[in-house]
């Protein structure tokens, strides 16, 4: 066997275990999906769990809510993710301290931040109440109110993600050659102008991966949703559904009602829809990008 071929077999040795591991936990689990989701109980073949989800509202109100998390979440963290990476760039001293601190949020158990958010929000004993009651605000339903339910759960996806942001924000503000800085103040650029100009479209890289991975995020969103609305004997997602996102949805048929056909029609949807926004975003964001 010569030089070459030995190569091959190597390479190939090296990626068998990856690709079995690969086959195993995600394409043969989705494959799966797929087949039981035109399926019946007894095991035949049906589209009727398709049909029975497309008529039921609460799966058009996961769908919104689902779709609501991603326009109120991904903005805002990328937002206040680059604000806060460039306020932390123009500090001299312990920078190292001050990204451990926004970043600790999104390393921390998602489940913990959950019931410790959920806390602050009772209308009872609550941190965020009680500093309502200081400016004479009345006490808010956080979570019991159906109007503020979703936005009280986004608040805490936000809260989670701008660690992330920022982070990322930073190393590609670290990645900015600083000649670029130095010639725009040369020929009189303000600092208004030099971001706009130059910090921002230098950052579409970085603005391109945060949106795409934050959005295949929130349209997964489920941790946050099931530790701050569920409870025992009742499913999460409320009140009234007001909360209650796709995979929320796909978990109490599947998990609480023991209908895995079922939740695997609603999964099948779910990747269809992340796939569909998925493209889009990668497709608008490169032209940005190139422009």
């Amino acid at each position: 066997m010569d030089l070459k071929a030995k190569r091959t077999v190597t390479a190939y040795s090296f990626l068998a275990l990856p690709s079995l591991f690969f086959l195993l936990i995600r394409i043969f689990p989705t494959l799966s999906a797929f087949s039981l989701s035109v399926h019946t109980q007894k095991g035949s073949l049906t589209t009727s769990n398709y049909h029975q989800m497309f008529a039921d509202p609460v799966f058009w109100h996961s769908l919104l809510n689902t779709l609501a998390y991603v326009v109120l979440t991904i903005p805002l963290q990328i937002v206040i993710g680059l604000l806060m990476a460039m306020a932390i760039e123009r500090v001299e001293r312990l920078r190292w301290f001050y990204r451990i601190v926004y970043f600790l949020p999104y390393i921390t158990s998602i489940v913990a931040v959950s019931w410790v958010w959920r806390l602050m929000y009772d209308p009872n004993t609550g941190l965020f109440n009680e500093i309502l009651g200081w400016v004479g605000i009345a006490p808010q339903n956080f979570l019991q109110d159906p109007k503020e339910a979703l936005i009280s759960v986004g608040a805490v996806m936000i809260w989670q993600m701008m660690g992330f942001s920022m982070l990322i924000y930073s190393a590609g503000l670290q990645a900015i050659p600083r000649l670029y800085y130095s010639a725009a103040r040369i020929d009189g650029a303000g600092s208004w102008k030099i971001f706009w100009r130059i910090t921002l479209p230098l950052l579409n890289p970085t603005t391109a991966f945060l949106a795409v991975t934050g959005g295949i995020q929130a349209m997964q969103t489920f941790t946050q949703v099931e530790n701050l609305t569920g409870s025992s004997g009742a499913a999460a997602g409320g009140p009234l559904h007001s909360t209650v996102s796709m995979v929320v949805y796909m978990y109490n048929n599947g998990f609480q009602e023991f209908n895995m056909q079922y939740a695997s029609a609603v999964a099948v949807v779910l990747f269809v829809i992340i796939m569909i926004i998925t493209l889009f975003q990668l497709k608008t964001i490169s032209r940005t990008i190139e422009y």
